[in-house]
This record gives C-alpha cells, sequence and structure tokens, in this order.
C-alpha cells in the first residue's frame, strides 16, 4: 500500500484540472473535479493498486478483471463520457448520449492532466490525442463528442495550450458552433 504517493499524485492531477478550468472560466468545475477519488471506496483501492506510471484502476482491472473503484468513479464524474450513457426508447439497449459541452472541456482538461501527470518529462502537448486514437474508447462514445473530443485535442497538439483553452472558453463554452456545424448550416 502507497497511501501516501497515491494521495500525492491524485492531489497533483486534481490542481492540474483545477487549474486548466479555472483558465477557461469552469471555476465549480475545478473545485470539485474528481473529489471521489478521496472517498474510502476509492482511496483505499488506488493506495492498494498505486504504481506512479498508470492509473491505479488498470492495475485492479488486470489482477481482477474489472475495477471497482472506476465504476464508484465513473458513476459519479459527469467529465467521463461513461457518465453519459442511458437506455434508447428505440433499441431498449444502453447508449452512449452526446456529453454538454462544460463537461466536454471538464474532460479535456483530465485528459490533459493525466498525461502530464503519469508522462512526466515525455508529455507533449500531443499526448492526449495519442491516448484517444490509441485507444478503443471511440466506439463507446456518442459519435459526436469523439468528434468535438478530436477537434479539440489535435488543436491542443497543434496551436498549444494558449490558444486551444482560448477557444474553450470562447467558442465551446459560449455555444458557438463547430466549424463543420457551420458548414452545415450554410448547405
Amino acid at each position: 500500500m502507497k497511501p501516501w504517493q497515491h494521495f500525492k499524485t491524485i492531489t497533483k492531477h486534481k490542481f492540474l484540472v483545477m487549474d486548466g478550468c479555472f483558465r477557461v472560466g469552469l471555476y465549480w468545475q475545478g473545485l470539485t473535479h474528481d473529489l471521489s477519488k478521496y472517498s474510502p471506496a476509492e482511496f483505499w483501492i488506488g493506495a492498494h493498486y498505486y504504481q506512479g506510471d498508470r492509473s491505479p484502476n488498470a492495475a485492479e482491472r488486470a489482477e481482477k478483471g474489472y475495477s471497482e473503484a472506476w465504476m464508484h468513479h465513473k458513476g459519479r464524474n459527469r467529465h467521463h463520457y461513461e457518465y453519459w450513457t442511458d437506455m434508447s426508447r428505440a433499441t431498449g439497449c444502453y447508449e452512449s448520449i452526446p456529453m454538454p459541452r462544460k463537461y466536454l472541456v471538464e474532460m479535456v482538461m483530465d485528459r490533459r492532466a493525466a498525461c502530464l501527470v503519469y508522462e512526466g518529462e515525455k508529455y507533449t502537448p500531443a499526448s492526449a490525442l495519442n491516448y484517444l486514437h490509441r485507444s478503443r474508447e471511440k466506439m463507446l462514445m456518442h459519435p459526436r463528442t469523439v468528434r468535438e473530443l478530436d477537434y479539440i485535442l489535435t488543436m491542443l497538439r497543434d496551436e498549444g495550450e494558449k490558444a486551444t483553452f482560448r477557444y474553450l472558453r470562447k467558442n465551446v463554452l459560449k455555444g458557438k458552433p463547430f466549424p463543420w456545424e457551420q458548414q452545415e448550416e450554410i448547405k
């Protein structure tokens, strides 16, 4: 068990997300981001599976085949796309739904911070986009959410934090259309 190391890691992550959220105007989300990680249901499992270079949830999942801490976390934190699923009236199956923009922006900050924490000196502005492209999560996310997230993370890679955060603050959080939505309006 490594409770002190785990505490330092989740707190560093939380402060990086808070900084990003504050920079785009999401003050409440910045303050309350990932508070469930400090709950006994998540903290002690995280301390038990702590490794320092990846999420303890991955280690728990590798050992048990599932992660109790992750199931607790995703059900309480709206910045995870997994939160945004519901039963479809048409199919009777669980399906993803588009994420509201303020949670999409918090997800961007969460992914950026996770890459900063776990990659350390190897972090680049492309890290979060590379993770998205390597993962299978795109199959589980709503297509609109995938498109928006990919666009924002590509901007982060190509234009940097300052330009991306400005875009998030002045466009995404203000409800302005994404470039492809503007093109659809013209047609």
